[in-house]
């Protein structure tokens, strides 16, 4: 696939780039791409649910009433689940939810949503910006010359660039990442991938 490189004027700079068709135009992998997701939604739970146990309950510990006779359950202390204030039996404690996947399924699954990307037309090329301060203005003007405004957008910049990052911070629906650091979910969760140059020269050499 061949594309158009645009200033962030939105007009043509005159040069064409060809999107490999090993990374952007592969038959995705739907179950790969659910696993590699899966992953990261799992990294971002923080596992830190806890609720007490008998043992953990303040109160005493001496038997409310005789063992048998009572007509009732038998239960021993104040703190038992069977009483209204008592400890929760089998309740949520601290864990970890993240698990291991493999570098070769990780890889795949990004090939397969960048060739999603591709299928649907999800990216423009773009050539090479920076700003000399943080201007939300700037990024807003760049979505309206790249006739995008309104989407969801994920810019991939070749290297962390503070003042790119800080234009784009107060904007709901537009994210910025460095292209190295790119996952599947960041991918698919944009309606359009705004690529720079030398991002896309990154992203050739990491899943080339």
């Amino acid at each position: 696939m061949e594309l158009n490189v645009l200033k962030t004027n939105g007009q043509p700079t005159g040069r064409k780039v060809v999107l490999d068709e090993a990374i952007f135009g592969i038959e995705p992998n739907d179950h790969v791409i659910y696993l590699d997701v899966k992953q990261y939604m799992a990294n971002q739970r923080q596992g830190n649910a806890k609720s007490k146990e008998r043992s953990e309950i303040s109160g005493s510990t001496r038997k409310l009433g005789r063992q048998k006779g009572g007509g009732g359950a038998r239960h021993g202390d104040i703190n038992s689940p069977l009483l209204r204030g008592g400890g929760r039996v089998f309740g949520p404690k601290p864990r970890d939810y993240s698990f291991k996947l493999n570098k070769k399924v990780k890889q795949l699954a990004r090939k397969s949503a960048l060739s999603y990307k591709a299928q649907e037309d999800g990216i423009i090329m773009l050539e090479d910006f920076s700003f000399d301060a943080p201007k939300t203005k700037e990024m807003v003007n760049i979505a309206k010359n790249l006739k995008v405004e309104g989407k969801k957008l994920l810019f991939l910049l070749p290297e962390a660039n503070n003042n790119v990052y800080l234009s784009a911070r107060n904007l709901q629906k537009t994210d910025v990442i460095e292209a190295a650091k790119v996952n599947t979910y960041k991918i698919l969760d944009a309606d359009v991938l705004v690529i720079t140059e030398k991002s896309l020269e990154t992203i050739n050499g990491i899943l080339g």
